[in-house]
């Protein structure tokens, strides 16, 4: 996949950059695999605001995507199309099962229209096939990995990312994820073979504000610029900034406020850290 930039015509047009989507053979979904996405623009049930700049946006499917392809395990399928997902930054590739039934995968580098591929135990380490950790040679890049045996993929989704199993002992297996961590995962969880595509996605920029509002994404006013009626940081004569540790509207720390909790069952299947050190176990 190549970057696309424009000659600066407009003012925007100078930074803006978007996706050739030279890959992409099949422009409509399949209409049994999606439904629709109802927006919330940030309101809870009570129609009180939760999340702030949210709202508006293009009209979206979500597309089901086969998380599970162990039930599957020995059907051969057939690539029949690779299309747009417009809420994940990975393509999707449209699967046909021998018995009929389709599916979408987060489709991985270098998989074409026309390739047979394959889950279960018994299919080959090849780019596209689901298959158990155990079953995966040491330093292959792998992605959609499972974390609990049966409930599907969770992690290293994104286009552009995989892991690599390290080694094997004792019912694990040792596998390095895109951030560095290194963690413990049983064997028999799935794991599907290859890179995510859409490699160059992190190349994109979005170059000017209405395409973060197609997202539905919308503007924050800065907390400084606002009333102290509105923001603990607010109001002050002339623009005033600092003063204090930035917070959120409730008061709140922010910027370097760890949020992940100290203690978690999974701490134990972590042996050294994306930072690099090693896990301490409390």
């Amino acid at each position: 996949m190549a970057v696309k930039s424009f000659r600066p015509l407009t003012p925007s047009g100078r930074y803006v950059t978007i996706a050739s989507f030279d890959e992409i053979t099949k422009t409509k979904p399949e209409r049994s695999l999606i439904e629709i996405r109802k927006k919330t623009g940030g309101r809870n049930a009570y129609g009180r605001m939760t999340s702030r700049g949210i709202g508006g946006g293009a009209k979206q499917k979500h597309r089901l995507v086969d998380f599970k392809r162990q039930r599957k395990a020995g059907i051969e399928a057939k690539v029949v199309a690779i299309e747009y997902d417009p809420l994940r930054t990975s393509r999707l590739a449209l699967l046909e099962y021998k018995d009929g039934e389709k599916a979408y995968i987060v489709a991985p580098n270098g998989l074409s229209v026309g390739t047979a591929v394959m889950s279960g135990p018994d299919a080959l380490p090849e780019i596209g096939n689901s298959i158990p950790l155990k079953s995966i040679p040491v330093g292959l890049p792998i992605h959609n990995i499972e974390l609990i045996p049966g409930k599907g993929s969770q992690i290293v989704r994104s286009a552009g990312t995989s892991a690599s199993v390290m080694s094997k002992d004792g019912g694990y297996v040792l596998v390095r994820l895109p951030s560095g961590e290194i963690r413990k995962v049983k064997e028999d969880c799935y794991a599907t073979i290859g890179q995510v595509g859409n490699t160059e996605h992190e190349n994109i920029v979005l170059g000017k504000a209405g395409r973060s509002r197609h997202r539905g994404i919308r503007g924050k006013t800065r907390a400084v610029a606002k009333n102290p009626v509105d923001h603990p940081m607010g109001g002050g004569q002339g623009k005033t900034a600092g003063g204090g540790h930035p917070v959120t509207p409730w008061g709140v720390i922010t910027k370097g406020y760890k949020t992940r909790a100290t203690r978690k069952r999974s701490d134990r299947f972590i042996l050294v850290r994306r930072d690099g050190r090693p896990m301490k176990i409390r």
